[in-house]
């Protein structure tokens, strides 16, 4: 969110207002664990647009259902257990009054069955023994709790409670005068023990919710993803098929806007492409009348001197078209790897390197087979004028294509490698200047690999202590 200009000159004037120092050490002390917090969070939260907009759904829904769930068991489920424990024990209050102002067993079986039938209480005379040791209270238990505060309120004897020992009952013991009063009474009847159903019904709604947005989002961000692969293939050079607006609004407008660039690109490549035919055409038709009127010429030092310079001419032409090109307009399909290694091979040879090769992972990768041969090309016969001995490793894994040229040349200062790959660059003892060289080899291979996605790096060879040069680009 922008600030008009008044707000922000307001804060700004806040920053500068003098700040007790005490205030200024306990912002100090507490910036760093902010930070720390801050940095773990993110490192560790989810980086997807579909998983980030699950969470924003998904978390208040829990922490609300969850502040529902204890609000709800605190207070209805403590009530409700509050006032059936308070029924059942005045009903036994009752009948321990009874039990106490009867003398015969004949009239204790009659208010056992009464307590039976009209009650749901089981009630039995034990002989008068002490009671029995107390259990160990559980920490969430609201029923013990309730019915030891109820039974000490309301009938103030003696007692032995187990509300553990057998999930469905609850078992009362009250030492009367002359014996033991043992109440069994159902659990159902002291505590609303109908809490998972509520449990049950909470958890449900909220699947079926999370199934819903889940739906609800895939289809949102399922647009935002084609258009990402999209631009993804277009900046490595790959055809883009079935690619068409769709999702909301403003996803449509994004890929509009892409489509629309796209087209662009292509039709400036397009000009591009056919001017550099153009001048290639006219400017080989000089370079070739000039070595037509050359050869008219007797032989002589100067006539090959001039046969030379046509011939560099032609060199830095090519390169400079080729750099200026970008083998823009060719398109990306499966290449085999291992077959352009064995080229790499003929073509070091040729200058008179040993050269060794070894690719590991899959052979084919979806690429631009010429664009990337120029490259590869441009480092090996780099390597091959400056060097006796290279090797070329490749490796396919992990979504990435890894080649990797050492050679035993002399290498390139570590301050220089940036600059080697500038157009027209040149060292003064350059190991990349050969006969007719332009300066341009590296900068078309790092323009070609970029295309791609990629990248090149330099460095000293761990293995020929020459250079080493790494060519990175994700297949």
């Amino acid at each position: 969110m922008r600030l008009s200009t008044p707000f922000r000159s307001a804060f700004a004037r806040l920053r500068t207002l003098p700040m007790p120092g005490w205030l200024r050490r306990l912002g100090e002390l507490l910036a760093a664990p902010y930070r720390a917090l801050a940095h773990a969070l993110y490192r560790r939260m989810p980086k997807g647009l579909f998983t980030r907009t699950l969470l924003i759904i998904v978390t208040p829904l829990v922490i609300m259902q969850a502040v529902l769930a204890f609000v709800f068991m605190e207070r209805h489920y403590n009530l409700v257990t509050q006032r059936l424990s308070d029924a059942v024990v005045r009903d036994i209050a009752m009948i321990v009054r009874l039990t106490e102002a009867t003398g015969s067993e004949e009239e204790f079986q009659k208010i056992a069955e009464m307590a039976r039938a009209d009650l749901g209480l089981a009630i039995t005379l034990l002989p008068p023994e002490p009671l029995p040791p107390p259990r160990p209270k559980p920490f969430f238990d609201i029923l013990d709790r309730y019915l030891s505060q109820q039974v000490a309120a309301w009938i103030g004897k003696p007692f032995w409670i187990d509300t553990v020992g057998r999930s469905s009952f609850v078992e009362l013991r009250i030492k009367l005068a002359n014996n033991v009063l043992r109440v069994i009474a159902r659990r159902s009847q002291t505590y609303a023990s109908n809490s998972h159903l509520f449990i049950v019904w909470m958890v449900s709604t909220s699947l079926v919710l999370v199934i819903l947005a889940m739906l609800f989002l895939r289809n949102q961000t399922r647009p935002v993803e084609r258009l990402a692969n999209a631009a993804e293939s277009f900046g490595k050079g790959r055809p883009i098929e079935d690619f068409r607006p769709s999702g909301a609004r403003e996803v449509r407008r994004a890929a509009q806007a892409f489509i629309e660039m796209r087209r662009r690109i292509e039709r400036q490549i397009e000009q591009r492409t056919a001017m550099l035919a153009g001048v290639s055409h006219d400017l080989r038709t000089i370079l070739t009348r000039f070595r037509l009127q050359l050869a008219l010429f007797p032989d002589s030092e100067e006539v090959r001197a001039l046969q030379s310079d046509v011939d560099e001419m032609k060199t830095m032409l090519e390169d400079y078209l080729a750099f200026a090109r970008g083998e823009g307009d060719e398109q990306a399909h499966p290449t085999d790897i291992g077959l352009l290694f064995e080229e790499l091979e003929a073509e070091a040879e040729i200058l008179g390197a040993s050269v060794t090769s070894h690719l590991q992972g899959p052979a084919e990768v979806t690429l631009r087979p010429n664009a990337f041969k120029r490259a590869l090309t441009n480092l090996v016969t780099n390597a091959a004028r400056h060097g006796s001995r290279l090797t070329i490793e490749g490796r396919n894994a992990d979504g990435w294509l890894t080649i990797t040229i050492d050679d035993d040349g002399p290498g390139i200062p570590a301050e220089e490698r940036e600059n080697v790959f500038r157009p027209f660059y040149q060292l003064d003892h350059a190991r990349n200047r050969d006969s007719g060289g332009s300066g341009l080899g590296l900068a078309i291979a790092r323009d070609i690999v970029r295309a791609h996605g990629g990248d090149i790096m330099l460095g000293d060879s761990e293995t020929l202590g020459g250079l080493h040069a790494r060519v990175r680009i994700p297949v």
